[in-house]
């Protein structure tokens, strides 16, 4: 026999289970907020459901049948399901959903430090392809905030604020001629090839590192195949004309005998700009919480320091 779950057979469940756990209809009455006859009239249209009697009467109330000891625990079961899939869409209970871009990428260590500060504060970390999907999952409420180089104004509905500028660095194998400097000039960089494969075109990495190589007259080359950050680092290893850019955030590792050198870049020093984007609506209680505290960590630029046109006028504006 096929049974069809209706909304009424569902509270059925719930006055069963109040019934079972009471002893008594009235008790139960009292424990989900109706009256005796609802409850009853609930109970029988849950048993002519099923085909089958759950209760029998006794002199102290209502005792369960066979059928109904049998039905007990799946009954509950039911009920924790539908209590989990609610709690799991409000914003009291659920996680605080941010996108990260990327999991070794700065934005992630800052969201996990950010959990370690509100560790009773549940956080889900996920990685969406570019700002216009997180805007998509934002305005769709899939998501609470994420992370992205504004290059345009957020929409209606949407507001924003820096979140962190990140330093970039450059990598380079020992037999690199820049392996022994401390820190280099942007126009240091201007013989090397910048190796920085898997950028998409029209993406706002993309942006970012056109306007750095047209400000500073140097070449990033984005051609070649993507095989990950560890094919990318095995070629800069073993090469003296090629080098590639991270954050000083990035999360990188190596073989020992690559003897990779990780070294930052002054004069001026280059930031790539992430800003937290968030729904103005949205209720989530964390939200706030991580607002403030990407206001309490963020750290202005320094003096000889280099951001993309749009994060500069932003920035000048957030002043």
């Amino acid at each position: 026999m096929v049974v069809t779950v209706t909304a009424m057979n569902f509270e059925g469940v719930r006055a069963f289970v109040a019934v079972a756990e009471e002893g008594q209809f009235r008790l139960a009455a009292d424990r989900v907020g109706i009256s005796q006859q609802a409850v009853s009239k609930r109970i029988a249209a849950l048993e002519g459901d099923l085909g089958t009697a759950l209760f029998v009467r006794v002199a102290t109330g209502a005792a369960l049948t066979a059928d109904g000891r049998t039905f007990l625990p799946r009954a509950r079961a039911v009920l924790a399901a539908v209590e989990d899939a609610i709690g799991s869409v409000r914003p009291e209970t659920r996680p605080l959903r941010v996108d990260v871009r990327h999991r070794r990428v700065c934005t992630a260590d800052i969201v996990r430090e950010f959990r370690r500060v509100h560790h009773d504060l549940p956080v889900e970390a996920v990685t969406l392809k570019n700002a216009d999907e997180m805007t998509r999952a934002l305005r769709d409420g899939e998501i609470d905030a994420g992370f992205a180089y504004l290059r345009e104004p957020v929409g209606a509905g949407l507001a924003h604020a820096f979140a962190y500028l990140d330093p970039v660095q450059i990598v380079v194998g020992n037999r690199h001629p820049l392996a022994a400097a401390t820190s280099v000039r942007m126009s240091e960089l201007a013989p090397f090839r910048i190796w920085m494969p898997g950028i998409v075109g029209g993406s706002e990495w993309a942006d970012f590192y056109r306007e750095l190589s047209e400000d500073f007259g140097v070449t990033v080359d984005a051609t070649g195949p993507d095989f990950g950050i560890e094919a990318l680092l095995d070629t800069v290893a073993e090469s003296t004309s090629t080098l590639t850019f991270v954050g000083d955030r990035t999360s990188i590792v190596w073989p020992e005998d690559h003897d990779l050198r990780r070294i930052p870049v002054r004069g001026p020093m280059p930031y790539y700009p992430h800003s937290l984007v968030w729904r103005t609506g949205d209720q989530h209680r964390g939200l706030p919480e991580l607002i403030a505290h990407l206001g309490e960590v963020f750290h202005p630029p320094s003096d000889d320091s280099w951001l993309p046109r749009a994060a500069r006028t932003a920035y000048r504006h957030r002043r």
